[in-house]
């Protein structure tokens, strides 16, 4: 009966949400990132601030969207929790720095209480990089409640301590190849109403799906049926980029990831097209047909040529997958954290040293 009313409400529900809530605008995206950008530049702290760094000496891991929940069938993060747990003791160990991309924790379905007592393990290894000064969060539109004084002194610091900030993004600045480059790094939900602040969106989230999310055992977070994380959004995010020829954007929201402008199933044909080995092309032919699965839906056609923009994509894939961005050595990563039955290992999906992304620029 169950797996019935599962095939019954699934298309329903989301063509319902998708029919009533608003879509992502390119003009208020692009006019939202632009102030934001330039109130960092500005030096208004209470959004968010620049970050000096070195390319070939300083490490940082760049990760969104657990969502962490309430360990209940509505809780997309518990297939992904010990991937994720494992990636940052690694990290920590390695002399990362992490900045925590926005949705860290599913407010929109839970009350912060529940969240932060159900998560206490994960939680507790990010307080070791704040501990250490090696700690960012960025607010998204999933926990924007975080973004204000009075839950953050309410949930937040109780675990974290009175030295987290909470922003709305960050810069990072340095210098490669004798070159000045810029980073800016947000959770990429602004200027979409669907997501930044509709009522309509958390009314139907938390009074409706959430209920016959958790007696069907549907997860909402996925890439494929999310109702408010489109493939539209990840363009317009690339087109703003591709507007400014001296920054890459990196954000998360769209749980979807993306290397230089090249997504999830672009990566994975054009490594298809390359190959001539048996074995490769099985795997990489299965890993495709999984992911295009995950992502159906998602067809719009695009040309992201210009290799402004990366996306982080999520930690709460519901296979456990944890994919996120690294910047260290020189290079900039897209990596993914995963258990194929052999314990949890790290894979490089792509990677490009930062001179030449900021070279095609």
């Amino acid at each position: 009966m169950r797996q019935l009313l599962q095939r019954l409400f699934r298309k329903p529900m989301m063509r319902i949400a998708d029919k009533l809530s608003s879509q992502p605008d390119k003009n208020a995206v692009f006019k939202a990132l632009t102030a934001l950008r330039q109130d960092i530049v500005d030096g208004k702290s209470a959004r968010g601030s620049i970050l000096p760094f070195h390319p070939d000496t300083d490490r940082f891991i760049i990760f969104s969207d657990q969502h962490k929940g309430g360990r209940d069938a509505a809780d997309d993060f518990m297939p992904a929790e010990k991937n994720y747990i494992q990636a940052l003791e690694h990290y920590y160990t390695e002399n990362y720095t992490y900045i925590n991309l926005g949705d860290c924790e599913e407010l929109w379905e839970n009350t912060p209480t529940v969240c932060m007592g159900a998560n206490k393990a994960a939680l507790a290894v990010e307080v070791k990089f704040l501990q250490a000064k090696r700690y960012y969060r960025v607010f998204g539109n999933h926990d924007l409640q975080w973004g204000y004084a009075v839950p953050q002194n309410l949930y937040l610091k109780p675990v974290f301590g009175s030295s987290l900030e909470v922003r709305e993004g960050y810069i990072l600045q340095g210098i490669t190849n004798g070159k000045p480059i810029s980073i800016f790094l947000t959770h990429g939900h602004q200027g979409d109403q669907r997501s930044d602040g509709n009522a309509f969106s958390k009314w139907i989230v938390a009074a409706i799906w959430t209920p016959i999310q958790r007696y069907l055992e549907i997860s909402l977070n996925t890439p494929s049926d999310s109702f408010e994380l489109t493939d539209a959004h990840n363009i317009i995010m690339y087109e703003w980029s591709a507007t400014r020829r001296d920054i890459l954007l990196i954000s998360g929201h769209t749980h979807k990831p993306v290397f230089a402008s090249l997504d999830h199933i672009d990566r994975l044909t054009k490594q298809l097209e390359k190959t001539t080995d048996p074995a490769v092309r099985s795997q990489l032919l299965a890993e495709l047909d999984k992911r295009k699965h995950e992502y159906a839906g998602k067809q719009l056609v695009k040309t992201m040529a210009h290799p402004s923009y990366f996306n982080t994509g999520c930690c709460c894939f519901s296979d456990g997958d944890c994919t996120g961005i690294e910047i260290a050595d020189g290079f900039i990563r897209l990596v993914k954290w995963k258990d194929e039955g052999h314990g949890i290992q790290r894979m490089v999906l792509e990677e490009a040293p930062l001179f030449y992304i900021f070279e095609q620029l």
